[in-house]
């Protein structure tokens, strides 16, 4: 680029790595914010339950946690409403070209099925981060697999959730055609 005068700036290509993992997560919440602002549904991202064992106060203003450890297993990420229904899913993300089914606790996993077989609405949000992509797959579907599910099935089978402005990732639109809503 030419500044005025003559100033050169280097172009640095680097890679920042800060906040990985918490892309699909940020884009989740916005979207969340989006349907409860505009009246579309109430979903929540669940805090995780955490118990503190250990509190550094040498700073009276910043109190530091040095050890914690979770008080149960947390269920899934995301539970709300919509449209008088019970939402209830997780948010995952993954580097390789199928997603691994050891992402997701097998409590978790019952937990979905549970809220699915009591007429709630549960799935599972996957991002692909190697394609940039991000699908819906229902509870029903990702239980038929074993150990992983390749990418390609959820190419081939499973609705992809576009990027937009606003929302982000509506993935309320998704729900609609697939629950009959």
């Amino acid at each position: 680029m030419n500044y005025p005068k003559g100033i050169v700036k280097p172009q640095h290509n680097s890679i920042i790595y800060s906040n990985r993992g918490m892309n699909l997560e940020s884009d989740l919440n916005t979207t969340c914010e989006y349907y409860l602002q505009n009246d579309k549904a109430i979903i929540y991202k669940k805090p995780t339950p955490i118990t503190i064992s250990k509190v550094d106060y040498t700073n009276k203003k910043d109190a530091v946690i040095k050890e914690g450890h979770f008080r149960i297993p947390s269920t899934t990420d995301y539970n709300g409403i919509y449209k008088g229904k019970y939402i209830d899913f997780e948010a995952k993300e993954t580097k390789l070209d199928y997603f691994p089914l050891k992402n997701i606790h097998p409590h978790q996993i019952k937990h979905l099925l549970t809220c699915k077989e009591m007429g709630g609405i549960s799935f599972v949000i996957i991002k692909f981060l190697k394609y940039d992509k991000v699908f819906l797959i229902d509870i029903s579907s990702l239980v038929k697999f074993k150990d992983k599910i390749p990418y390609t099935y959820f190419k081939d089978n499973v609705s992809e959730i576009k990027y937009k402005y606003n929302p982000r990732l509506d993935y309320l639109d998704i729900i609609d055609k697939m629950e009959d809503l």
